[in-house]
């Protein structure tokens, strides 16, 4: 009579060998393993496989699930309807703090009740051989039940979606209020000290639950703005437009400053007259965020206090695009963009206002180019993230800016990337790297890219090295996306708008047009997330003429003429090519772009 654990255990280890996807010598060594195992619960030979030897979870036990015709959940988390998202959740709350605690330590979700059979229970798990779950049928109060495989990163959304993680520091602050409500009906307390002890506290569950909410919402910034009567407003900065989160009253505007300044690295709590810079990092949702701190003295209407304003930009390396596809770029300008940063030397620039995607544009195009036998180096200050292959020089009190770029010629570079050319001898040192051999990539703020030429010139950089060193010049603006799930077809045509945007009406009747409308999934604002536009300024030959030959001056339009030979786009150009892609509307391109 064989061990019908063990017969169990033979057969997954036999698929899993058959099928290439462990070999003889991981088989033994898990076997081993099992016969070994002190859990109190036998696991069998998938689990330890997962658990102990670290194999993608979906790969093994789907293999389980269709050795023992396990079903596998087919819908996707997002296509779940709204009503069995509720039926679920509903299930899972009202199940008892016992049984909710198992059914969300082992990863299983009361999916529905069969349609034919309405006493059937299907159980969607990521483990459909966990021992566990006809403890949780019985727990549901389920008569029959059916159990099915969902892929552990699925299982994941779909949890996300019907319990959202809690934010504790938040939660913290409501138990705190709560107990200041309670607590004052008891006049023996020491009120005075009670009241210290509640707002300490709850200042730093806000500044904490703040940093994590922004990260969950995908917002860019985080904004403390005191105002007058103790009041500090905390926004966050959505899609580019900042919107009111939380209002902190009846604390000192100092008191909640103070406490970002003392979770913040590099700050002087006490110092409340000049420009500080600081940092923070945190593990949220089990990734590392890097938070930027920027700290500013303000004039308040009351003297007596002394009023920063403060600005943490929030740096998610999940945001890092490596893929052209995702930036948008289109057209010549992608044809463009792909020329110039493939050629061995010579210098890609980015242009555009804070906030405008000027660094995520440029990590992108040096993902295209990183590879182990090229030396790509960087100097950013500060550095924004963390790009995979590069050396990412670190300015601090002992090396700043200058003196990295100034030391970079000596350190044998193949690419290198400067942050941003703030002056004449920055400018300078990176065309010289461009002249020289090197690929190189930066970023200047001008509102379009020929104004980045005339930039450049009056920086006192020669026109004949401009001219040469210089592949492209892209100008970038981010533009609101139309919400997916609202936006509906325009009928009729603002005609003042399109008369002052020199629109034809009749012209854009020919195209399907969208506009914002508002629902529950954007905030009733009709848009959700951002997209890129671009201006590629291509150096051609004619290009390089016309500002060798500028003399004492750049002429800006002769510049826009030749790209437009060339067949450049405009700013305003390529955001209108956006809206009749269905993408984004025409008021949200002319409120984003400037006339041509």
């Amino acid at each position: 009579m064989i061990d019908t654990n063990l017969e169990m255990t033979d057969k997954i280890g036999y698929l899993l060998f058959k099928k290439g996807i462990i070999d003889g010598q991981m088989l033994e060594k898990a076997l081993a393993a099992k016969a070994n195992d002190k859990s109190k619960i036998k696991r069998n030979l998938a689990q330890i496989l997962v658990q102990d030897f670290k194999f993608d979870h979906d790969i093994i036990f789907r293999e389980v699930a269709i050795l023992y015709a396990f079903r596998e959940l087919e819908t996707r988390p997002e296509e779940v309807p709204e009503n069995r998202l509720e039926s679920i959740k509903s299930m899972i709350t009202g199940s008892g703090d016992g049984l909710k605690q198992l059914i969300l330590e082992h990863k299983i979700i009361p999916f529905m009740f069969d349609e034919r059979n309405k006493d059937k229970l299907i159980i969607a798990a990521i483990d459909p051989t966990d021992r566990n779950i006809p403890k949780i049928a019985f727990g549901l109060n389920a008569k029959k039940y059916e159990v099915i495989f969902i892929k552990k990163q699925d299982y994941e959304k779909l949890i996300n979606i019907i319990l959202p993680p809690e934010n504790e520091f938040l939660k913290a602050m409501e138990e705190n209020l709560q107990m200041d409500t309670d607590e004052k009906e008891d006049s023996s307390l020491d009120e005075q000290e009670l009241d210290a002890e509640i707002n300490k506290s709850a200042l730093i569950n806000l500044v904490e639950g703040a940093l994590v909410e922004g990260v969950r919402k995908g917002a860019s910034d985080i904004h403390f703005i005191p105002r007058s009567g103790n009041k500090t407003h905390v926004m966050f900065r959505l899609d580019g437009n900042l919107q009111t989160w939380y209002v902190q009253e009846g604390t000192l505007p100092e008191a909640v400053v103070a406490v970002v300044k003392d979770r913040a690295r590099g700050m002087d709590r006490f110092e409340r007259e000049m420009a500080q810079d600081g940092f923070i990092q945190r593990e949220i949702d089990n990734i590392i965020i890097r938070f930027r701190v920027s700290i500013l003295p303000m004039v308040g209407t009351e003297l007596k206090n002394k009023f920063e304003t403060v600005v943490i930009r929030i740096l998610d390396d999940r945001k890092v695009i490596r893929d052209l596809d995702k930036l948008g770029l289109a057209g010549t300008a992608r044809k463009s963009f792909e020329k110039a940063i493939n050629q061995p030397q010579g210098m890609v620039i980015l242009t555009g206002p804070t906030g405008s995607g000027k660094s995520t544009t440029l990590v992108a195009a040096l993902y295209q180019v990183i590879s182990p036998e090229v030396n790509v180096l960087t100097v950013e200050d500060p550095v924004e993230y963390v790009i995979e292959g590069a050396r990412q020089l670190k300015i601090g009190y002992k090396m700043n800016f200058e003196q990295a770029i100034r030391s970079i010629l000596r350190h044998d570079p193949d690419i290198v990337l400067v942050g941003e050319m703030r002056d004449k001898e920055t400018a300078e040192i990176a065309i010289k790297l461009a002249n020289t051999g090197h690929l190189t990539f930066s970023t200047l703020h001008t509102n379009d890219a020929p104004s980045a030429v005339s930039r450049l010139f009056k920086m006192g950089i020669e026109p004949f090295l401009i001219a040469y060193a210089i592949n492209l010049i892209v100008a970038q603006r981010l533009v609101r996306r139309l919400c997916p799930k609202c936006k509906k077809r325009v009928v009729n045509f603002d005609e003042g708008l399109m008369v002052a945007a020199e629109l034809n009406i009749a012209e854009w009747r020919n195209f399907t047009i969208y506009e914002a409308a508002g629902c529950d999934e954007c905030n009733g604002t009709g848009y959700k997330g951002r997209l890129a536009i671009h201006e590629a300024l291509y150096f051609t030959k004619e290009l390089r003429q016309l500002i060798v030959r500028a003399g004492s001056d750049v002429d800006e339009e002769s510049l826009k003429l030749q790209a437009k030979k060339d067949g450049s786009l405009t700013l305003r150009e390529a955001g209108l090519e956006k809206v009749k892609m269905g993408l984004t509307s025409i008021e949200e391109v002319l409120a984003s772009t400037s006339e041509s």
